[in-house]
């Protein structure tokens, strides 16, 4: 088996010396992404669902890349600033997964890059 490297224009470029997901036979990992604008690498921080719809959304983009959805997603993990954001990041993480959500831990955490309130990795396969 080979490792591929997986970029799009359509999610944020890395910011440090990590890519956006690497495959692996039917593998996918999909690094932690936080709510950078893939169009003008600005953050978004109106608010938590604001940012979470974005971090959603630049999975998406990572998924789609690697001819996968929602639907290939096995395991979730997401990082909060403050639990007390889980029931709003929770709404906006569970409207993309309709059936069979995937397997997840969500973990409070001290910090976050670029002072963020949430990021999210993920494991898929196809």
């Amino acid at each position: 088996m080979e490792k591929k490297i997986i970029r799009t224009a359509n999610a944020p470029a890395p910011i440090g010396p990590y890519n956006q997901a690497v495959s692996f036979g039917n593998m996918l990992f999909i690094s932690g992404q936080i709510a950078l604008d893939p169009a003008t690498g600005n953050l978004v921080q109106d608010s938590i669902a604001a940012e979470t719809t974005l971090v959603m959304k630049n999975l998406e983009a990572i998924l789609k890349e690697a001819g996968m959805d929602f639907s290939n997603v096995l395991k979730t993990t997401i990082f909060l600033m403050d639990m007390g954001q889980f029931g709003a990041v929770n709404e906006i993480y569970g409207s993309y997964f309709t059936a069979d959500p995937p397997a997840r831990e969500t973990v409070q955490v001290s910090g976050l890059p670029k002072g963020v309130q949430v990021e999210i990795s993920m494991i898929a396969a196809k």
